[in-house]
């Protein structure tokens, strides 16, 4: 969705510009992020939607005092985990359709493609199993942050943040290996 079909009467324009900076810098982390939180395609990309709505709403109330990528990762993580508890609440089904299991299995792939993927998608599952505080900091280390900017994010001291992702570290990494899933 555009910015401009969500724009009231009066919207700024820095907060455009906000929004632009964001999309060019920010985007394909908030997807990545989505895909932390969702595993169903159309509804990651329904989170991905509110998301970015949420942000270029939020915008109209950036006042600087931090980076706007803290402020986008703020919002983004909030809009995620708000989503996650909608569906819990409503008992959204995890089922899903024949097309999206054919595209599951790519008869072309080479073994290799398929076992990463299959690596990968039973990391995202870990990480969605984890608490909303443990998640988002996994998901912030993986996208390259420092222990200061994810303290910034979550709210936590950055001495906790390190030693957090220590601790997912470890405890993923033996969920991975011992093949449990929770």
């Amino acid at each position: 969705m555009k910015p401009e079909a969500i724009r009231p009467e009066g919207a700024s324009s820095r907060q455009d510009a906000l929004y632009r900076e964001f999309v060019s810098g920010l985007d394909a982390a908030v997807e990545r992020l989505a895909r932390g939180y969702e595993s169903n395609e159309a509804r990651r990309q329904d989170l991905v939607q509110e998301i970015h709505v949420a942000l270029w709403r939020s915008f109209a109330n950036f006042d600087g005092r931090c980076s706007l990528r803290t402020w986008v990762y703020r919002v983004a993580h909030n809009v995620a985990v708000s989503h996650v508890l909608r569906d819990r609440k409503d008992g959204s089904s995890r089922l899903v359709g024949l097309e999206e299991i054919e595209n599951l299995a790519d008869p072309t792939a080479t073994d290799k493609l398929v076992e990463q993927r299959h690596a990968l998608d039973r990391l995202l599952e870990l990480i969605r199993s984890l608490t909303r505080i443990d998640r988002q900091v996994i998901l912030l280390y993986l996208e390259g942050e420092d222990a200061g900017a994810i303290g910034d994010v979550t709210g936590l001291s950055a001495s906790n943040v390190a030693t957090k992702i220590h601790r997912i570290k470890k405890v993923l990494a033996s969920r991975f290996q011992g093949g449990s899933h929770g």
